[in-house]
Protein backbone atom coordinates (compact mmCIF):
# COMPACT_ATOMS: atom_id res chain seq x y z
CA UNK A 1 0.00 0.00 0.00
CA UNK A 2 1.39 3.41 -0.95
CA UNK A 3 1.35 6.62 1.04
CA UNK A 4 -1.73 8.82 0.67
CA UNK A 5 -1.59 11.64 -1.88
CA UNK A 6 -2.68 15.15 -0.92
CA UNK A 7 -4.01 18.00 -3.03
CA UNK A 8 -2.78 21.38 -1.84
CA UNK A 9 -5.55 23.87 -1.03
CA UNK A 10 -3.10 26.83 -1.12
CA UNK A 11 -3.96 27.75 2.46
CA UNK A 12 -0.48 29.23 2.99
CA UNK A 13 -0.04 27.59 6.38
CA UNK A 14 3.18 25.83 5.35
CA UNK A 15 4.54 29.25 4.36
CA UNK A 16 4.22 30.32 7.98
CA UNK A 17 5.91 27.26 9.48
CA UNK A 18 9.37 28.08 10.89
CA UNK A 19 12.45 26.58 9.31
CA UNK A 20 14.64 26.62 6.25
CA UNK A 21 13.31 26.83 2.71
CA UNK A 22 16.41 25.65 0.92
CA UNK A 23 17.16 26.82 -2.59
CA UNK A 24 19.50 25.41 -5.21
CA UNK A 25 21.53 27.50 -7.62
CA UNK A 26 18.99 26.70 -10.34
CA UNK A 27 16.09 27.80 -8.14
CA UNK A 28 17.92 31.01 -7.23
CA UNK A 29 18.40 31.78 -10.93
CA UNK A 30 14.72 31.09 -11.75
CA UNK A 31 13.35 33.08 -8.81
CA UNK A 32 15.78 35.94 -9.43
CA UNK A 33 14.67 36.20 -13.07
CA UNK A 34 11.04 36.06 -11.96
CA UNK A 35 11.48 39.02 -9.58
CA UNK A 36 13.66 40.97 -12.04
CA UNK A 37 17.05 40.59 -10.38
CA UNK A 38 20.29 38.91 -11.30
CA UNK A 39 21.30 35.93 -9.16
CA UNK A 40 23.94 37.77 -7.06
CA UNK A 41 21.54 40.62 -6.20
CA UNK A 42 18.76 38.16 -5.39
CA UNK A 43 21.08 36.08 -3.22
CA UNK A 44 22.18 39.12 -1.25
CA UNK A 45 18.66 40.45 -0.76
CA UNK A 46 16.53 37.31 -0.30
CA UNK A 47 18.70 34.47 1.02
CA UNK A 48 20.71 33.49 4.08
CA UNK A 49 22.93 30.61 5.10
CA UNK A 50 20.70 27.74 6.20
CA UNK A 51 20.70 26.48 9.79
CA UNK A 52 23.17 23.65 9.23
CA UNK A 53 25.43 25.86 7.08
CA UNK A 54 25.24 23.64 4.00
CA UNK A 55 23.59 26.02 1.54
CA UNK A 56 21.18 28.88 1.10
CA UNK A 57 17.63 29.32 2.32
CA UNK A 58 15.07 32.02 1.62
CA UNK A 59 14.90 34.66 4.32
CA UNK A 60 11.85 35.02 6.52
CA UNK A 61 9.77 38.06 7.32
CA UNK A 62 10.19 39.30 10.91
CA UNK A 63 7.07 37.31 11.89
CA UNK A 64 8.57 34.06 10.52
CA UNK A 65 6.56 33.87 7.29
CA UNK A 66 8.23 33.25 3.95
CA UNK A 67 9.46 36.48 2.43
CA UNK A 68 7.39 35.71 -0.68
CA UNK A 69 4.07 35.13 1.09
CA UNK A 70 1.68 37.95 0.26
CA UNK A 71 -1.56 38.49 2.13
CA UNK A 72 -3.07 35.40 3.69
CA UNK A 73 -2.06 32.78 1.14
CA UNK A 74 -0.61 34.19 -2.08
CA UNK A 75 2.84 33.00 -3.16
CA UNK A 76 4.54 35.77 -5.13
CA UNK A 77 6.80 33.18 -6.79
CA UNK A 78 4.21 30.42 -7.32
CA UNK A 79 5.33 29.59 -10.87
CA UNK A 80 9.00 29.27 -9.83
CA UNK A 81 8.75 28.31 -6.16
CA UNK A 82 11.44 25.98 -4.79
CA UNK A 83 11.08 22.22 -5.08
CA UNK A 84 10.84 22.06 -1.29
CA UNK A 85 7.63 24.11 -1.50
CA UNK A 86 6.10 22.33 -4.48
CA UNK A 87 6.88 18.92 -2.92
CA UNK A 88 4.95 19.57 0.28
CA UNK A 89 3.09 17.57 1.63
CA UNK A 90 3.58 14.67 -0.80
CA UNK A 91 7.35 14.45 -1.03
CA UNK A 92 8.17 15.58 2.51
CA UNK A 93 6.37 16.60 5.71
CA UNK A 94 7.29 18.27 8.99
CA UNK A 95 6.21 17.00 12.41
CA UNK A 96 2.70 18.24 13.18
CA UNK A 97 1.95 19.16 9.55
CA UNK A 98 -1.60 17.72 9.62
CA UNK A 99 -2.64 20.17 12.34
CA UNK A 100 -1.62 23.09 10.09
CA UNK A 101 -2.06 21.94 6.50
CA UNK A 102 -5.46 22.00 4.79
CA UNK A 103 -4.44 19.64 1.96
CA UNK A 104 -7.11 17.12 1.03
CA UNK A 105 -6.36 13.43 0.58
CA UNK A 106 -7.25 12.36 -2.98
CA UNK A 107 -6.67 9.45 -5.31
CA UNK A 108 -3.18 9.48 -6.76
CA UNK A 109 -3.11 11.25 -10.16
Amino acid sequence: MSDPYYLCQRCGNCCRWPGDVRVTDEEVAAIAAHVGLDAPAFTERFTRLNANRTGLSLIDKPNGECIFLEGVNVCAIQSVKPHQCSGFPNQWRFPGWREKCEAVEVSRP
